[in-house]
């Protein structure tokens, strides 16, 4: 499939899909269909699915075949792994405790740079053309991290290191990015500057956040699925879904959701 369609697909089209680990099943009858040029929110408590959507996404796990199923990524049922991230940046804490433990000799530019090769680390073998370092320089302007240039891992803070591997994904101007719990670790400013990051970055392509935090659904965020037991309960347009009933339902317990300037916070939560 050439570049040019991939564009023409949705991002995903998933129908009927279950995954087992062994016989226990751990996702159910997965239906979710995400287009180009929307940005969505995946919200459930720890233990309802979403990291194991995203291991499904990202093609870490795949449909039990017992039951007929359509699984497409951008119009595509079968990716070479390396490919995908060049239209799909998938950004998890596995990959950012990767750079954290087995990375952490390495500088901001070489991290953003190591997204070329979708490596964790930059290698002699490994030939970098100017317009490849052109791109990294201009990555880093973009996050406003460019002073953070040559600074190793090992100095920098949880929100530093986490830039860097947006800057990684963003290297091959992919379609979309899936953030898995972006701001846990960060302070109430950090946390503050990354949301501004993501509404900053969806002007430019689709942001899918995974996440248990009603705070992080930004302004643009447009549709919203809910995990619940396994499986998607309930999605749609945000202002459908994202309700104190159907909250309170995934996560078992009252919740008072409100919005004030076009952000969303839990006012009460029951006993």
């Amino acid at each position: 499939m050439k570049a040019d369609n991939v564009h023409a697909h949705a991002l995903l089209d998933f129908k009927d899909i279950y995954v087992s680990y062994g016989d226990a099943p751990v996702l159910e009858n997965i239906n979710l269909t995400i287009q180009r040029n929307q940005h969505w929110v995946i919200l459930g408590r720890n233990g309802s699915g979403k990291s194991t959507l995203i291991k499904l996404i990202s093609n870490d796990l795949y449909p039990n075949p017992k039951y007929p199923f359509k699984k497409e990524v951008l119009g595509k049922s079968v990716w070479h792994i390396f490919e995908l991230k060049q239209h799909f940046g998938i950004i998890t804490h596995d990959l950012h405790n990767y750079f954290a433990v087995h990375g952490n000799f390495l500088t901001a530019y070489e991290v953003v740079l190591s997204g070329f090769y979708s490596s964790i680390d930059v290698f002699q073998h490994q030939d970098f053309s100017d317009d490849q370092h052109q791109k990294a320089q201009e990555t880093l302007a973009f996050l406003d991290i460019l002073a953070l240039k040559n600074k190793p891992v090992h100095q920098m803070s949880t929100g530093q290191l986490r830039l860097c591997v947006i800057g990684r994904a963003l290297i091959h101007n992919p379609i979309a990015l899936l953030l898995d719990e972006p701001t846990i670790g960060l302070d109430f400013k950090a946390q503050h500057h990354f949301l501004k990051l993501l509404r900053k970055l969806s002007s430019r392509l689709s942001i899918v956040l995974v996440t248990h935090h009603i705070e992080e659904v930004f302004e643009e965020i447009s549709h919203v699925a809910l995990m619940h037991n396994k499986t998607i309960y309930k999605q749609g347009s945000k202002q459908s879904v994202l309700t104190s009933q159907n909250l309170s339902t995934i996560f078992d317990i009252e919740m008072d959701l409100q919005q004030k300037n076009n952000r969303y916070y839990i006012q009460r939560i029951g006993d």
